[in-house]
């Protein structure tokens, strides 16, 4: 059971590496923002993963503070993208 969550954890990593690709090459600055985003969410669910694999529920927590710094991040870039400033 252990070899299926390292397994999955390799794919997650390696499905990262293409979004970092995306993130550095996307063809416009949303495609790299989606990418960041993706990547976030790529990222949680390898702690969660890791946290299984490890037998450390710490992760759990680490991965919810991790989502929702995720998604006020990308709250931030998009309204500033959108309106080219943070405060109106």
């Amino acid at each position: 059971m252990l070899s299926f969550f390292l397994f999955t954890g390799v794919l997650i990593s390696l499905a990262i590496l293409l979004c970092l690709y995306r993130a550095i090459v996307g063809p416009g600055v949303f495609n790299r923002v989606a990418a960041l985003n993706v990547i976030g969410t790529k990222t949680i669910l390898l702690l969660v993963v890791m946290g299984y694999y490890f037998e450390r529920p710490d992760f759990f927590d680490i991965a919810l503070l991790y989502a929702m710094l995720n998604f006020i991040g990308t709250l931030v870039a998009s309204k500033y993208l959108e309106k080219g400033q943070l405060w109106s």
